[in-house]
């Protein structure tokens, strides 16, 4: 299938490791201008040089950080065509552990990055008639995860704001969709199960007897930014191995 993606303009965010990097990869493959932003500077700038990206390293949990790599974005790449949407995860803690410090901490990671970031690409994809929005949430949006409230909540808001944007955006020929990952291989997974043993115990659960590989994950989000699917909008796929479990 062609993606028809060449010569378009993706902004990537948390793009230096995991998931996120796995995507830039599957789009920078396509033909698209990708521009990689992360915190990790010295990482972004290494694996950008890899496969021929711009690199403008950002915190995007700042509101004025969120402007200055858009703006740049625009300045030396041009305004995006695609815009994936990816953070990392926040901190563990059952459902009454985090303080009000860190569900806001929580939030501008997770949700209000989420909203800025569209604030400020969207304008350009509504002249061109044309935009692809892919968020990288988590399959806690649909069976929460014990142990991981700030995730469960917050990803859930940000695939109820891409569901809310995906009607409003769809006359303009712009697309909101979300993929979910379960258990994917990556230093989340093994943060989150420092125990080899319970990871291997998590792993055994999965229906498929693995955890998904980054770029599988990828494969899904860069199909949601193909032309062949503009019709696919407001939805979320789920790259989990069946663990899910959902009709």
């Amino acid at each position: 299938m062609e993606s028809g993606l060449s010569g378009k303009i993706a902004l990537v965010t948390g793009a230096s490791k995991g998931i996120g990097l796995a995507i830039a990869q599957g789009l920078a493959a396509e033909g698209v201008r990708v521009v990689m932003s992360a915190r990790a500077e010295a990482r972004l700038h290494e694996e950008a040089a890899k496969i021929g990206a711009l690199a403008i390293p950002a915190d995007v949990s700042q509101a004025g950080e969120i402007e200055r790599l858009t703006r740049e974005t625009a300045a030396r790449a041009g305004s995006p065509d695609i815009l994936i949407v990816n953070a990392g995860g926040p901190p563990p803690g059952g459902a009454l552990a985090p303080d009000d410090a860190a569900w806001m901490a929580a939030a501008e990671l997770t949700l209000l990055s989420a909203i800025r970031l569209a604030r400020a690409c969207i304008p350009g994809m509504r002249q061109r008639r044309w935009g692809r929005i892919v968020h990288v949430t988590s399959t806690s949006v649909l069976v929460p995860i014990p142990n991981l409230v700030l995730s469960n909540a917050l990803r859930a808001a940000v695939t109820a704001f891409a569901k809310t944007l995906s009607t409003e955006l769809a006359p303009d020929g712009i697309t909101v969709n979300s993929v979910a990952p379960g258990a994917t291989d990556t230093e989340r997974i093994r943060q989150l199960y420092p125990d080899p043993k319970a990871l291997e115990a998590a792993v055994a659960k999965i229906p498929a007897g693995r955890l998904a590989a980054p770029s599988e994950v990828a494969a899904a989000a860069v199909f949601l930014c193909s032309v062949p699917a503009a019709m696919i909008t407001g939805q979320t796929l789920v790259v989990d191995g069946g663990s899910t479990g959902r009709i």
